[in-house]
């Protein structure tokens, strides 16, 4: 807990704004977050814990709050979340904790934006118990999961890299029902000005259980420097907090559904489920309904 905390005002104090200043619609963000706002949805009531890294000496530069900074890649992953979900309580674990991740009461949002790569050709994995009570929370629905797809430019999730390596930690949340693996677009699309997958993106593939869980959101690494699929997770993540603030009494499950069943073809050029998997997540369809099943 000691870690969390000091982790935590890291993050508050890495934003360095006002609450006034923070809870603006940034010029990266989809129009639905400033919408969902106006309504008073905030994910007030959720969690998000971020697991990432907040202890290294190497530094990203980039610019989510019109000014910029210099920070851990944890940091910015975790203040991209805080950004878009403001009233949610921000957790941050470093990635290489180890020890199992605590749930805390109501919603609980897990982002990772990272990967676990090794040769191809393992069968079980000798999971630590951090990974392995995150892919427990993904399979009995106690958590929703946000996890970058990966950035080996249109590989599937699941399949080997160039280099012969497979994510293991994406292997083994394919088919846990409040997982969910996200791409990168290049920005963020509408129907007028459809957008397309970033270059550097893996892809949801042949496996329609990935193309099931597998979302795709903008990316604007032209407005904020930061490039990868680890800075679409956190939108995700926001998006999830957000409805865990409307629909109070809905499971993680239903959360999970609920973005994946709503996201957007129409805002794609040239959409494929096997690129795109859903779609484009909608914050305002999957905000819509009065109630979620």
């Amino acid at each position: 807990m000691q870690t969390q905390s000091i982790i935590a005002t890291a993050i508050l104090s890495f934003l360095a704004v006002s609450p006034a200043v923070a809870q603006t619609v940034s010029p990266w963000m989809q129009s639905d977050v400033g919408a969902a706002w106006s309504k008073g949805f905030k994910g007030q009531g959720t969690t998000i814990t971020v697991i990432d890294d907040f202890r290294s000496n190497s530094v990203l530069y980039g610019n989510l709050n019109g000014r910029i900074q210099y920070g851990r890649h944890g940091q910015w992953t975790a203040t991209e979340a805080g950004m878009i979900a403001p009233s949610a309580v921000l957790r941050g674990i470093d990635y290489t904790t180890g020890s199992s991740i605590p749930l805390a009461k109501g919603l609980n949002v897990l982002n990772m934006s990272y990967g676990m790569l090794a040769p191809a050709g393992y069968g079980a994995v000798g999971w630590s118990a951090q990974e392995t009570s995150i892919i427990n929370y993904a399979k009995n629905g106690s958590a929703i999961i946000s996890k970058s797809a990966g950035n080996d430019g249109g590989v599937a999730v699941g399949a080997s890299n160039r280099k012969g390596q497979i994510d293991y930690l994406n292997r083994d949340l394919i088919g846990a029902k409040t997982a969910i693996f996200v791409g990168a677009l290049n920005a963020n699309g509408t129907p007028t000005n459809p957008t397309t997958m970033a270059s550097y993106s893996n892809i949801a593939g042949s496996n329609t259980t990935v193309q099931n869980q597998f979302l795709s959101v903008g990316v604007e690494a032209n407005k904020t420097n930061l490039y990868g699929t680890s800075f679409a997770a956190p939108i995700v993540s926001g998006y999830a907090s957000i409805l865990g603030s409307k629909f109070t009494k809905a499971t993680p499950t239903q959360i999970t559904n609920q973005l994946l069943n709503t996201a957007r073809t129409d805002t794609i050029a040239g959409y494929k489920p096997a690129i795109y998997g859903r779609g484009e997540a909608s914050l305002s369809r999957a905000l819509a309904p009065v109630a979620i099943k």
